[in-house]
């Protein structure tokens, strides 16, 4: 069994996160009070969308990339590597999900590590070698390890809730009666659009560290961290040559993928990952580290 280290900067980083954006959405509340909105209405429809998206995001997840989780008579190769994995870095095996897709990629998702899902494409199945699919399956699980996959979850439900109350609210009479000519309207929508980008921005630095230190998990699970370092070099050579339609169909995952599925250039401010070069970096320092 694998000591595992905590990472206390992405537990810290995890912690202010979700505390900037709750202070933000408090605020954010505390303004649509302030222009007459009802509260009844705002806790109401937060509420339900909280429930819904706690208990049905793992499955939400795997329905928009449409994995079909499968049995170990049906993929035994994946499900034995799993096991081992996780008998080493000490975690309940996950459900394992396949993708049928070209484009190589992974991702894990659920509640808690008890309730995890960590799923793979047909497409890196077909690309790598068993070390390489090794460190990808330990980097996914690294993330059920952190359990920043349920934080990023959270994260990324609470930068939904501007856009999609401010846009029903409308429909329940949720302005109040202090509405001029559709001012307030404006007003709101113009707050709503910055509290949605101060989310997105703030979910994007989390998602870029916590790929960081699930790199570090997989390193410390399998012992090599050049299995991993071949198996993003490939991966990212490959995904050039994928054809955009594939890519657009599922670059709306790229926060929750081993490396992120995208159809054009993006700053690196916005980016879901760390750029290639600094994750290799970091790896081949923790191979040297290993090796002396």
């Amino acid at each position: 069994m694998v000591k595992w280290k905590r990472d206390m900067g992405l537990e810290g980083r995890m912690v202010l996160t979700m505390f900037l954006l709750a202070a933000v959405y408090l605020l954010f509340l505390a303004f649509l009070a302030s222009m007459g909105t009802s509260m009844g209405v705002m806790l109401l429809f937060i509420g339900l969308f909280m429930g819904l998206q706690y208990y049905y995001s793992d499955r939400l997840v795997l329905w928009s990339m449409k994995a079909t989780v499968v049995s170990e008579e049906e993929e035994p190769k994946i499900h034995q590597t799993v096991t081992r994995l996780c008998a080493m870095a000490d975690l309940p095996k996950p459900r394992i999900a396949i993708v049928r897709t070209p484009v190589p990629n992974a991702f894990a998702t659920g509640k808690s590590p008890g309730s995890a899902v960590v799923a793979v494409t047909t497409g890196l199945m077909d690309r790598l070698n068993q070390g390489e699919l090794e460190a990808v399956l330990a980097h996914e699980l690294s993330h059920v390890k952190n359990r920043d996959m349920t934080i990023l979850t959270i994260a990324s439900f609470l930068s939904t809730v501007a856009f999609f109350f401010v846009r029903y609210s409308m429909y329940f009479g949720g302005f109040g009666n202090n509405r001029k000519g559709g001012g307030n309207i404006i007003v709101i929508w113009l707050v709503s659009i910055g509290v949605w980008l101060v989310s997105f921005l703030l979910i994007r630095a989390l998602s870029r560290y916590r790929e960081f230190a699930a790199d570090r998990g997989a390193a410390m699970i399998t012992g090599n961290p050049a299995n991993l370092t071949s198996a993003l070099m490939k991966i990212s050579d490959v995904m050039p040559r994928i054809p955009t339609e594939d890519l657009r169909k599922v670059e709306g995952m790229n926060a929750f993928f081993i490396i992120p599925a995208v159809s054009g250039s993006i700053m690196n401010l916005f980016s879901t990952h760390p750029s290639m070069e600094k994750r290799i970096a970091a790896l081949e320092k923790m191979q040297r580290e290993m090796e002396s």
